[in-house]
């Protein structure tokens, strides 16, 4: 495989991400306007939605050392179905327990797309990138490890919150 076809595979994955990342916001957002008896989760998501935006401003960079620019057409593509699939969840009567599956799955979605990345930088020579794409990972890698361990209190509280006759809304 030629240098060329390589830095064309990452300058294409850069791009996902920097898509993907737009469509963790478009998600996370309107769950985080929707949560009221769950703070701890409310905490987490404002947080996580704070290094997202980091995470797309290192990626921006890392394509603008490359003389590239993210893919309009993808951020706006995935960012229309993170808007979807968040709304699909508002009409769950489960809906803090279905955007903690989703979270998730996304999450380790994430996880896998920055190995490859990093993957690719390295048999490709882009040294330079993989500071910034090491920090997206471990912060993906941060939230997945928090969600897994704290899906059984979220479920818990959800069912105390339904056996006492209260909503049980997000």
């Amino acid at each position: 495989m030629s240098d060329n076809e390589t830095r064309d595979i990452f300058v294409s994955g850069l791009r996902s991400a920097h898509a993907m990342e737009n469509q963790a916001l478009s998600i996370m957002k309107p769950q985080l306007s929707r949560i009221e008896n769950y703070p701890e989760v409310a905490a987490k998501l404002e947080h996580h939605i704070r290094e997202t935006e980091g995470q797309i401003e290192r990626l921006e960079d890392v394509l603008e050392g490359l003389n590239e620019d993210h893919s309009t057409l993808k951020d706006l593509a995935l960012s229309f179905t993170g808007a979807m699939a968040a709304m699909g969840h508002t009409v769950a009567g489960d809906e803090i327990l279905k955007n903690s599956f989703a979270n998730f799955a996304f999450e380790n979605f994430e996880i896998a797309a920055y190995k490859s990345l990093l993957t690719v930088a390295e048999v490709g020579g882009h040294n330079a990138a993989a500071l910034a794409l090491q920090a997206n990972l471990a912060e993906e890698v941060a939230m997945a490890n928090w969600l897994n361990e704290n899906i059984v209190d979220v479920t818990r509280r959800f069912i105390s919150l339904r056996e006492a006759g209260q909503t049980a809304k997000v």
